[in-house]
C-alpha cells in the first residue's frame, strides 16, 4: 500500500470538486436540454481528460503506474456501461424525466465517489493485513463474471429494495429514485472494486482511475440511452473480462500476468463484443 503526501490528495480532490462544478454549471447546466450531440461531446471531454491525467501519471510515476491507471480505468468504464443499463431501467420504472435523471445522476456521482474511496482504502487495507483476502476477491470476480455471461436479460424490481421498503414510503419520488440508484451502485461497487484491486494495489492509482471513470458517467448515460440496443452482447464481454481478471488475481503468485497484457485483452474483448453486437443485431421483438 503506497501512500503520498497529503498535498497530493488535497489537490486531487479539490480538482475533482472543481470538475463537478464545471460539469453542473457549464457543461450540463440546469434547464438545458441534454441532446445526443451534447452528451457525445461531454463524454469525449471526460475521456480526453482521463487520458491527459494518465499522461501526467506516466511522467510522474512511470510507465508501470500509467499502465495500471489506464487498465483500471478501462475496467471501471466497461463495467459502468452495464451498470448504466440498469439505471436506465430504474428511471423507466419510475417514469423519471430526462431533467430529473440528470439531477439524480449528479448526486449519484458525488456519493459514488465517497463510496468508492471507502471501498478502495478498505480493500487495500484488507489485502495488506490479510493476504488471503485476495482469493476471496478473486472468487467474487469469477462468480460475478459467470453471472454476467449466463444472464438472459436484466429486470429491475425497485419495490424489493429493502432500504426503500423501510424508509421510502413517504419520501418524494426524487429521493426514492436516488435511494434505489445508490443502493444499486453499492452492489456494483462490491463487484468492480475487486476488479480494480486485481490490477493495482496502489491506493492513489486505484482511487483516481475510479474517480475519472465515475466523472464521465452522466454524459455516458445519455449516450447509452440513445444506443442501448447496439450493445446487447456487451454483458458477454464483461463476463469474460471479470472471469479473466478473477483468474489473474487467484493465480498471480504462480503466473504473474503483465499489466500491458491485461489491458490488451480487455481492449480486444470489448472490441470483439461491440463489433459482434453491430454485425449480429437481435431479431425484432414485440
Amino acid at each position: 500500500m503506497m501512500t503520498y503526501s497529503p498535498i497530493v490528495w488535497i489537490a486531487f480532490n479539490a480538482g475533482v470538486v472543481a470538475l463537478l462544478c464545471l460539469d453542473a454549471l457549464v457543461l450540463n447546466p440546469k434547464g438545458r436540454e441534454i441532446t445526443l450531440r451534447r452528451a457525445l461531446a461531454t463524454t469525449a471531454f471526460w475521456l480526453l481528460l482521463a487520458l491527459l491525467f494518465n499522461l501526467g501519471i506516466y511522467f510522474w510515476l512511470g510507465d508501470q503506474r500509467a499502465l495500471e491507471f489506464l487498465t483500471a480505468y478501462m475496467v471501471e468504464q466497461s463495467l459502468s456501461i452495464d451498470n448504466l443499463f440498469v439505471f436506465l431501467l430504474i428511471f423507466a420504472y419510475f417514469k423519471i424525466s430526462p431533467a430529473d435523471q440528470h439531477r439524480v445522476l449528479l448526486w449519484g456521482v458525488i456519493s459514488a465517489q465517497i463510496m468508492r474511496a471507502v471501498f478502495i482504502i478498505g480493500g487495500i487495507a484488507l489485502l495488506s493485513h490479510f493476504h488471503w483476502m485476495i482469493y476471496v476477491f478473486g472468487v467474487i470476480l469469477l462468480i460475478t463474471g459467470l453471472k454476467l455471461f449466463f444472464k438472459k436479460d436484466q429486470r429491475v424490481h425497485p419495490e424489493r429494495n429493502p432500504i426503500l421498503q423501510i424508509i421510502g414510503k413517504n419520501l418524494p419520488i426524487f429521493l426514492v429514485v436516488l435511494i434505489v440508484i445508490e443502493t444499486t451502485d453499492l452492489i456494483f461497487a462490491i463487484d468492480s472494486i475487486p476488479a480494480v484491486l486485481a490490477i493495482t494495489k496502489n491506493v492513489f492509482i486505484a482511487y483516481s482511475s475510479n474517480i475519472f471513470a465515475i466523472l464521465g458517467l452522466r454524459a455516458m448515460y445519455f449516450v447509452l440511452a440513445s444506443f442501448m440496443k447496439i450493445f446487447h452482447y456487451l454483458h458477454y464481454g464483461l463476463g469474460v473480462i471479470l472471469v479473466a481478471v478473477g483468474l489473474k488475481m487467484l493465480t498471480e503468485h504462480l503466473w504473474p500476468v503483465p499489466v500491458v497484457l491485461t489491458l490488451s485483452f480487455i481492449l480486444l474483448t470489448l472490441t470483439v463484443t461491440v463489433v459482434f453486437s453491430i454485425l449480429c443485431p437481435p431479431k425484432a421483438q414485440k
